[in-house]
């Protein structure tokens, strides 16, 4: 008996005949048809109770007829059956629930009082069931609507003759009606009769009363209202795939929500498989065969998704005759059915997927390719096996309009990816590969671009000046993409381009902020969107005076760590961000102990939706503090403590260096006269200290380029004159300042030229050589390599 079935259960005579054939249950109205006891047949065939042995084989889910059974007796009982097919569900095999009625087959009694004549004139579908929930009534169109005649299915529950999980549900209301005597209206879908579609039917559930209101029935007319729900069901579909579809620029959460968007509203099961993407920017129109497809998403209706064959991110090749490969190829949507046959040559070629489809009953499969913009990005594959009705021309319509709006995003996300890739790539190439070991700093950096937005405009830099100094830069660009990428390496390069010639930090900021203001009106003249922005912090720090000058444009102060103290903030000038034009910037100086970190950064590092900028600063200094040997280190544990898991909104740069000083030992100076004769002693004393240094292999290279600048520097510069010579460990440097702000120029002599070729030896003879100005004057460096040399 059904455990929602509140009655005695034998007026109908119920058997379950398993897929094997075996009968599985056996009621006690099937004992008093047949006299055979449960424990007699249960578990053996079915066919050993047909008289002629041979057991009908439906082609449909439901099947009715007579059949001559044996009776225990061993006389013969020719007995109308209807058979219900239900397919496996929840780890129970499919399964044929037969039924026959022991009541109410005879002639209707004239006093029925169910038996109205207006029930049964009703032109809508109607039934009339007792007190027990047995049909006792049912109209002309109600038995269109089940396709069996009424003497037939009369005295059966609701669910025997429907036979399907809806019936059950249905007839669970039916009973609450009759208990409480309160209609109901019940929306259900399923298929009736011989159907092969499924319909939505409005059931109405009133209770039929006598003259004192007593209940004697339930009367259940039923409208068939399927074109409205099919056409809200669609437009629900469509709106939720317009709001849950491409929620993020991803591919493989895009495919999925594809996928989630159709189950169960469309398919029982739905994969969806996509072709790699090429090398090159294009799709290419050629397709190979057998066709391989890299599977991004499926769901089903079953927890586990127990129907797929492939795993996500496998690769699998189609061969042709596969929905899939065929769609592909024609270019449009294609539905098949298992029951017609038009799977069976694909389902040949793949054993384990005929199985498969086999085992869960899969029936129906509508395989819809994905293209956007030209372009063929893939293929979705919806399939039926719960819902009995095979895919219409109007569920086609529904799912190109569904997966249209799934290739787009499919496309837009790969148009992404591509380009973050390659803002990525050209951000990398942009940055240096790695940081120049100098004499006056030890450096370690660190980049990441922003977790949703991609790279932006972030960088640093490490840049060797001369006299061991060395120029730190830290700029962040406004925006994200290719082209803050661009404008970073323009700025980049500038910067490094500016260093070279030795300007100031304030001097070299003024003239990055003229190059913005360019960069700005250059974009606005061709029509780019938004103003060209940065921010930057330059940085020059001298190893010989452990002095480090700075300047800012609108960006974070850096943060300097000393020897054995605590994380401070360098108190420095703020200045404004590149780009605004005609504002001052000012240098501060900062006298940095041997063995201190200078902490460089972006604002990236340090603010955040959920955190303020005081707040950064306090967690980078905390993170600082634990400073260890090791800045690569303590560049991670910087990361690592203000950046949320899933990376920062903003990209990230981080610079940190660790300063050096040369000894006093390794450097020597002299104040030189202004006379010419004197130039010898110069030169015999650079030799001695060269001698003193261990480093007598370029005493003569040396004193020719000593010669030559201290030379230059009496004739054409102004007093005082000072020479000094640092001993870096593989260089050796030759500086001569005066107080004359000329720069000397290379030229080439002329033949009958008595001089000028001074510089032009210098710079034969040596591996650099330049000129600084300073607010004194000017200094005229040259370097010489110590090959051999520590």
């Amino acid at each position: 008996m059904s455990p929602v079935y509140p009655f005695d259960d034998a007026e109908t005579a119920r058997v379950v005949v398993g897929d094997d054939g075996a009968l599985v249950e056996w009621n006690s109205g099937a004992h008093a048809l047949l006299g055979w006891e449960a424990g007699e047949v249960v578990g053996g065939p079915a066919a050993a109770l047909l008289a002629d042995g041979a057991l009908p084989v439906p082609s449909a889910p439901r099947w009715d007829g007579t059949v001559a059974l044996r009776h225990r007796d061993g006389y013969v009982v020719r007995v109308w059956l209807l058979a219900h097919h239900r397919g496996p569900r929840d780890g129970r095999p499919g399964y044929w629930l037969v039924v026959t009625p022991l009541t109410g087959s005879g002639p209707r009694a004239p006093d029925d009082p169910l038996a109205l004549p207006s029930l049964a004139q009703s032109p809508c579908a109607l039934a009339v069931y007792d007190e027990r929930l047995r049909l006792r009534l049912v109209n002309e169109a109600m038995e269109a609507a089940i396709g069996l005649p009424e003497e037939r299915i009369r005295g059966l529950r609701l669910a025997e003759i429907g036979g399907r999980p809806q019936s059950d549900e249905l007839e669970e209301h039916m009973a609450d009606v009759l208990a409480t005597g309160l209609a109901k209206d019940i929306q259900t879908y399923t298929r009736t009769g011989g159907e092969e579609h499924a319909h939505a039917w409005l059931a109405r559930l009133a209770p039929v009363t006598d003259e004192e209101g007593r209940v004697l029935g339930v009367a259940l007319s039923a409208h068939d209202f399927t074109e409205n729900y099919l056409a809200r069901e669609r437009l629900q579909l469509v709106n939720e795939a317009s709001v849950r579809i491409g929620s993020t620029l991803d591919v493989t959460r895009t495919a999925q929500e594809l996928a989630d968007v159709c189950v169960p509203a469309l398919a029982d099961f739905v994969s969806v498989d996509l072709l790699d993407p090429p090398d090159g920017p294009e799709v290419p129109g050629a397709l190979v065969s057998p066709m391989p497809l890299r599977r991004a998403a499926h769901q089903s209706v079953n927890p586990g998704s127990p129907e797929a064959v492939a795993k996500p991110g496998e690769v699998q090749s189609y061969p042709p005759g596969s929905p899939q490969a065929d769609s592909l190829t024609a270019g449009r949507t294609i539905v098949a059915t298992v029951p017609g046959g038009e799977l069976d040559q694909w389902l040949a070629w793949d054993a384990a997927r005929g199985a498969r489809v086999r085992e869960v009953g899969i029936h129906s499969i509508m395989s819809v390719p994905l293209r956007a913009r030209g372009a063929t990005l893939g293929v979705a594959v919806l399939t039926r096996f719960r819902r009995p009705d095979p895919f219409t021309p109007d569920d086609v319509l529904l799912a190109e309009e569904v997966t249209a709006r799934a290739a787009v995003c499919v496309d837009n996300a790969r148009r992404y990816s591509r380009e973050r890739d390659t803002a990525i790539a050209l951000q990398r190439s942009l940055l240096p590969r790695s940081l120049p070991r100098t004499a006056a700093v030890d450096a370690a950096s660190r980049y990441l671009p922003a977790a949703r937005a991609g790279v932006g405009g972030d960088w640093f830099d490490v840049i060797p000046l001369s006299g061991t100094r060395v120029a730190m830069v830290v700029g962040d660009v406004v925006g994200h993409g290719i082209q803050a990428s661009a404008t970073m390496g323009r700025l980049r390069t500038a910067v490094r381009t500016l260093a070279d010639i030795d300007l100031t930090p304030d001097e070299l900021l003024t003239h990055l902020d003229d190059l913005v203001v360019r960069l700005s009106e250059e974009a606005g003249s061709e029509g780019s969107p938004g103003e060209v922005g940065a921010t930057c912090l330059y940085a020059v720090y001298d190893p010989v005076t452990r002095r480090c000058t700075m300047a800012r444009a609108g960006h974070p102060p850096p943060v300097v760590v000393p020897p054995g103290g605590r994380p401070r903030r360098v108190d420095l000038p703020a200045g404004p961000p590149l780009g605004l034009g005609g504002l001052p910037f000012e240098s501060a100086e900062v006298q940095l102990a041997e063995g201190s970190v200078l902490a460089l950064y972006t604002d990236g590092l340090i603010e955040s939706r959920t955190r303020d900028v005081d707040s950064g600063f306090r967690a980078l200094c905390e993170a600082l503090d634990g400073y260890a040997d090791s800045l690569d280190e303590t560049c991670d544990r910087v990361l690592h403590a203000l950046l949320p898991p899933g990376g920062s909104a903003d990209d990230v740069a981080l610079l940190l260096a660790r300063t050096r000083a040369l000894p006093a030992g390794r450097i020597a100076t002299w104040d030189v006269p202004p006379d010419p004769a004197l130039v010898a002693s110069v030169r015999r004393q650079v030799s001695e200290r060269l001698v003193a240094w261990g480093i007598d292999m370029v005493s003569f290279t040396a004193e020719l380029v000593v010669s030559e600048l201290v030379t230059n520097a009496i004739r054409y510069g102004s007093h005082p004159i000072r020479l000094r010579l640092i001993h870096d460990a593989a260089t050796l440097i030759c500086e001569v300042s005066d107080t004359s702000h000329t720069a000397p120029h290379l030229r080439r002599a002329k033949t009958w030229d008595e001089g000028g070729r001074g510089l032009l030896l210098v710079a034969q003879l040596t591996d650099r050589w330049g000129t600084r100005h300073t607010s004194e004057g000017k200094t005229i460096w040259a370097e010489l390599g110590l090959l051999g040399e520590e």
